[in-house]
């Protein structure tokens, strides 16, 4: 019996996650190669995806003068938001 050499590198473009949409637990992925390796997206075809840069220099504008603002408020929803909990609690079972 002979296989091809494609069979045995099979490339994982992203690993699932749990992630918060409004307060509800959805499922996501982590993105693990391309251009967005690191990002939680919705479906795995994301990862591979062009960049949309006016997007990505708004997010930088914003970040830059509220950055600490964010940070505080997710911080909160993070300990407060019931769904949050959920998800940090799937997410760490899944290590």
């Amino acid at each position: 019996m002979f296989f091809n050499e494609s069979y045995n590198t099979v490339i994982a473009e992203a690993k699932m996650v749990f992630a918060r949409r409004g307060k509800k637990v959805t499922r996501k992925f982590r993105c693990t190669v391309g251009k967005r390796k690191g990002k939680v997206v919705s479906n795995q075809q994301q990862c591979m995806a062009p960049i949309d840069l006016k997007k990505r220099f708004v997010l930088k504008r914003t970040k830059a003068m509220k950055g600490s603002m964010m940070a505080r408020k997710s911080k909160r929803t993070k300990r407060a938001n019931p769904a949050s909990r959920v998800v940090q609690q799937l997410n760490k079972a899944r290590r």
